[in-house]
């Protein structure tokens, strides 16, 4: 197996291409913090998840430093500036915690979670993974 990478780019998901990616936005807004950005629009069902997850979604990643916008049905993250870290609310949210950890990663200062043990709703191990993943 060969694994290469390129330098990140801002992503456009369209409305049409939402249903598929429902539940990776969390993740993929954590990744867009570290370069290239993106904007999802025509999510408004993210607004009906666990919690509102695109104003958990928006606070969360803006109180760990991210430059981001909410709209009606979707969000933006510049991926132009480094997180500075903080407290990010999980709402409870599972999906939510663990972008909030994946994006922490990348910060420049340590980082809290509230809420974080929502993981153990979809992942038990989630940390434990990340933990391993990181040494």
């Amino acid at each position: 197996m060969t694994v290469s990478h390129e330098a990140l780019r801002h992503v456009e998901i369209q409305p049409s291409e939402v249903p598929g990616l429902i539940d990776e936005l969390p993740a993929l807004a954590a990744l867009a913090t570290r370069g290239g950005g993106l904007t999802v629009t025509g999510a408004g069902e993210l607004r009906v998840k666990e919690s509102d997850r695109i104003a958990a979604l928006v606070a969360g990643l803006r109180a760990l430093g991210a430059d981001v916008d909410e709209y009606a049905d979707g969000f933006r993250v510049s991926g132009e500036r480094r997180l500075r870290g903080g407290v990010a609310d999980a709402a409870g949210d599972h999906r939510l915690a663990m972008a909030f950890a994946v994006a922490a990663l990348g910060a420049e200062g340590d980082s809290r979670i509230r809420g974080a043990e929502s993981v153990s709703i979809s992942y038990p191990g989630f940390f434990d993974t990340l933990e391993r993943l990181c040494r």
